[in-house]
């Protein structure tokens, strides 16, 4: 007898220890996967979001009343960093952003984030790009040989970007030294590049390294005038992708929990005109999370972007894959029914995260982030 109620009475404490743990979680933590992205962009341009700790912290609250749970914070713009860069200092004698000048608000965005329980990742805009105008700005004026160069021998500049030899390994270890220099002073959860890293105009490759470098591996043959040139942009866009199996590696040996990421334009356009065959970043693995750019105005063709885009997206690598949502561009806002239908083509496509360009726009939809996660 006294062995029988043994049982029952073990059987009892293990049935009411289970039911007391039901009941301690509530229903937002059972449902809500643990695992779940949702990103939005800190820029520097149109956005003051950085000019004090004020409106760092203001903008941290934001994301997390709206289940923003990872935050990409520019920090390199137009030739200066938003963080104290001794790369910069060394190389132009200016470490950070002028008006940033004793602060470091990359700090500021990863302690405040972190205490909210939000990722922070570096987001290193410009990528190759050494400024906007200004004829390649203070790098460029130090370091001339770095520029890259169009067919004509002229300095390489598109849509008013005036670019760095991508190419060229001192500017590749440049850019290294930069990301690494993040990865190494700051508890940072991620990098990322764009539409700019790695990347580079397909109308650029001109010069001498690059020429030289085409020859000795053509037979001594001289790069095609043609930009566009199909084996010509898929030479130049491996050379790219070498270079950012090298930034994987290395970021991964400082520390293997930073994500490596990219917002690249969409394929294949992004590789006709910037050399970025993420396709084959995904494919051989040197990259954690690819978004494209999917910043289109009308549902329909939203749709056939992203499904166009999956069709590129190997099964092995779908939880690698988030599209960009266009929430604000200058004047631009979407209406709120199309930013529903965006998320609704999403889910029925399987993709269960997303990324949204960029803050500013959080605040114009309320009523739409206040249930976007729940």
């Amino acid at each position: 007898m006294n062995r029988y109620l043994t049982v029952l009475i073990s059987c009892l404490i293990v049935l009411f220890s289970s039911c007391a743990t039901e009941s301690s979680e509530t229903p937002q933590e059972v449902d809500k996967p643990s695992d779940y992205f949702s990103g939005v962009w800190v820029t520097s341009s149109a956005s003051s979001v950085l000019d004090s700790k004020e409106n760092i912290v203001k903008a941290v609250s934001v994301c997390k009343e709206y289940g923003i749970n990872n935050i990409f914070m520019v920090v390199w713009n137009n030739g200066r960093t938003y963080y104290p860069s001794k790369v910069m200092k060394e190389l132009i004698g200016i470490e950070i952003v002028e008006k940033y000048q004793g602060r470091d608000p990359l700090k500021e965005m990863i302690e405040e984030a972190h205490a909210n329980g939000i990722k922070v990742h570096a987001w290193f805009e410009y990528g190759f790009a050494a400024s906007y105008g200004q004829n390649g700005g203070l790098i460029l004026a130090r370091k001339p040989e770095w520029g890259a160069k169009d067919v004509n021998g002229k300095l390489l500049v598109k849509n008013g970007f005036v670019w760095m030899n991508a190419l060229l390994p001192e500017v590749q270890d440049f850019m290294l030294s930069l990301i690494k220099e993040v990865a190494d002073n700051y508890d940072i959860d991620g990098v990322q590049g764009d539409d700019r890293l790695p990347a580079m105009p397909s109308s650029g490759g001109y010069d001498e390294y690059v020429c030289q470098l085409y020859k000795q591996e053509h037979n001594g043959m001289e790069p095609p005038a043609d930009g566009k040139n199909e084996a010509w942009m898929t030479w130049r866009a491996d050379k790219l992708t070498d270079f950012l199996k090298k930034l994987y590696t290395e970021i991964k040996t400082i520390d293997s929990q930073i994500i490596v990421s990219s917002a690249p334009s969409v394929y294949p356009w992004g590789k006709n005109e910037y050399l970025q065959d993420w396709p084959s970043w995904l494919e051989k693995g040197y990259i954690d999370w690819v978004i494209p750019q999917h910043y289109r105005y009308d549902i329909d063709t939203y749709q056939s972007t992203l499904v166009q885009q999956l069709s590129y997206v190997q099964p092995k690598d779908r939880k690698k894959f988030m599209p960009a949502i266009l929430l604000q561009n200058g004047d631009y806002n979407p209406t709120e029914d199309y930013l529903k239908k965006m998320i609704e083509v999403n889910r029925r496509n399987q993709v269960t995260n997303e990324c949204f360009w960029f803050y500013e726009g959080l605040d114009k939809f309320p009523s739409f982030f206040q249930t976007y996660r729940q």
